[in-house]
This record gives C-alpha cells, sequence and structure tokens, in this order.
C-alpha cells in the first residue's frame, strides 16, 4: 500500500509530531476525557475515539496514528491498554501496523447491504465511489451439472460465463463471475460489460425484472490468483457471495460468485423481528427469520 508523505515518516519523534499535527497531543480537545467508571474496557473508549477521528475525516488513510507511549500519555493509561486499542482498531480494519514503523490509517470498509438487490455499479453509485471493471473472460461454456442445476438447465446446456475484476476508485475490490443462461438471452455474449452494467442489460434490452435471490455466504482466504488480482496477500480474508437471481415467475436468470475483500467489505442484513418476537411470545425449540428485501 503506497503511503502518503505523513505515512512515510519514521521513528517515535516523527509520530510524536504527526500525532500533535491530527490533535492528539494531551491536554488537547481532539478527545473527550475517558470514563473510567464505565462499564466499557478502557482499551475499547480509546479505540472508539480513534474511530471517530477516521470516520470525521480528521485522520486520512495512511496517516500514523500515535504509539502506545503516547497514547497512554494522552489518556492516562498503561501502554498494555494502549497496545490493545491499537490491535483491535487493527483487527477491526480501521488501521494496518508496518513492523518497525507505526500503526497507521486504513482505508474504510464498504458496507454492502446483501439485503438490497443491487449491481456493483448501483452500489458504487450509491457510496458516491466510481467504479470501474476489467473482463477478465467472457465466453460461451458448456454448464457444469452445479451450474445446470441452480439454472434449472438440461446437463451441459450452454451458458455464457463472464469473469470481471471490479474497481472502486481503481482499486481491486471484487472478483465477480457469472454464468447466465444463452439461449434465454440471445446476443449477450456481445456486450462490453466492462462498459455497460449487467442488471441494467437484463432490464433494459430483454425486459427482465429481477424478484427476488436465493444466496449463501461464506469467509475463506485468497488462493494466489485471486490474491494477485486483487492486490492482497496469499490467505487474505475473503468475503464469499453466492446468488441465484429469480425472476417473477421463480425462474433463476442468473447464478454468481462474488469474492469481496474482507479488508474492504463488510456485510450488512437488516432483519426485522417477527410479529410473534415483537409481540414477546416465545416458540420453543423453533427459530424463525425472515428477511426483506427492498
Amino acid at each position: 500500500m503506497a503511503l502518503s508523505p505523513k505515512g512515510r515518516q519514521s521513528g517515535r519523534a516523527n509520530l510524536q509530531v504527526a500525532a500533535q499535527n491530527n490533535g492528539f497531543a494531551p491536554g488537547s480537545n481532539g478527545f473527550a476525557p475517558l470514563d473510567k467508571n464505565s462499564f466499557e474496557p478502557l482499551y475499547f473508549q480509546i479505540q472508539s475515539r480513534l474511530e471517530q477521528q477516521i470516520r470525521a475525516g480528521k485522520l486520512a488513510v495512511d496517516d500514523p496514528l500515535p504509539g502506545e507511549a503516547e497514547l497512554s500519555r494522552i489518556f492516562g493509561v498503561s501502554r498494555m491498554t494502549a497496545r490493545q486499542a491499537l490491535q483491535s482498531l487493527t483487527t477491526d480494519g480501521f488501521a494496518y501496523r508496518e513492523r518497525g514503523r507505526g500503526t497507521f490509517v486504513r482505508a474504510q470498509k464498504v458496507e454492502k447491504h446483501i439485503a438490497h438487490l443491487l449491481g456493483f455499479s448501483a452500489e458504487m453509485r450509491l457510496l458516491g465511489l466510481r467504479a470501474s471493471t476489467e473482463v477478465l473472460a467472457k465466453e460461451t461454456v458448456a454448464a457444469t451439472p452445479q451450474i445446470a442445476a441452480l439454472l434449472h438447465l438440461e446437463p451441459s446446456a450452454e451458458v455464457t460465463m463472464l469473469h470481471r475484476l471490479r474497481f472502486a476508485e481503481d482499486e481491486p475490490i471484487a472478483i465477480e463471475q457469472v454464468w447466465i443462461p444463452h439461449g434465454r438471452f440471445p446476443g449477450i455474449g456481445a456486450i462490453d460489460f466492462g462498459r455497460h452494467s449487467l442488471y441494467e442489460t437484463l432490464r433494459k434490452r430483454y425486459h427482465v425484472e429481477i424478484d427476488s435471490a436465493n444466496e449463501t455466504i461464506e469467509a475463506r482466504g485468497a488462493t494466489r490468483e485471486e490474491a494477485q488480482l486483487l492486490r492482497i496477500a496469499l490467505r487474505s480474508s475473503l468475503l464469499v457471495i453466492s446468488r441465484t437471481l429469480l425472476d417473477g415467475e421463480g425462474r433463476p436468470i442468473e447464478t454468481a460468485r462474488s469474492l469481496y475483500r474482507g479488508d474492504r467489505y463488510s456485510a450488512v442484513l437488516h432483519i426485522p423481528a417477527t410479529s410473534s418476537l415483537a409481540s414477546g411470545e416465545r416458540n420453543v425449540g423453533r427459530k424463525t427469520s425472515r428477511r426483506r428485501t427492498d
């Protein structure tokens, strides 16, 4: 990751100067004081105050954070408490560490609202980010038994396979592989999906209305090829979403697998309470949930 001029500073003295410039100096008004009588651990209070600075834009990507000694002086806590705050900030994806250099601000995660059936380009527009796409492969192939079953096709039926690398602000953050019934959408293989949205094409050109989706979510480490495409370390965390879109008649439109960078994405799902839960009723031995699709 390329560092900003501040991020290239090294040594305790330089980190202390950077900390003072960002409002971290002891006695400054940059932070609310800790509540040492609160049930919240002190390290968590420090972490929350640092997160507030990052979310407010007072700390930019690659800016250095104060070290353990500086945080202990600012908040009047032990170095162990300060160390735990920095570690938690790193674990939650707000910072990254460089051995011998310090802790720096990481680009914030994109929240993916998985109950909303939006394409990648539409999601990025809503977040105010510029999306772009590199088409890695596009071809007509024979469906595997698994793909044929998901698309309700005969074994080895032809499907259009689309493999794309998705970018937000020129940073690769997702790999998508999509399979579409070839016979249902004639000519779809000729469309440049590096420039055009697949979902918009299905709606406008083929008059398909997306009604619902079957979806599974899992986490795993990146393979060597995936890590190279996404510019991350081998076995870095990936959020894997497998989805099959259905039209109003329950017919599959496409099936896809998307790999999102775990350091740049977090999955968000809004689940409203069922009427029985809302009224305080209890169903022993049975768990009920309802998912809303917007």
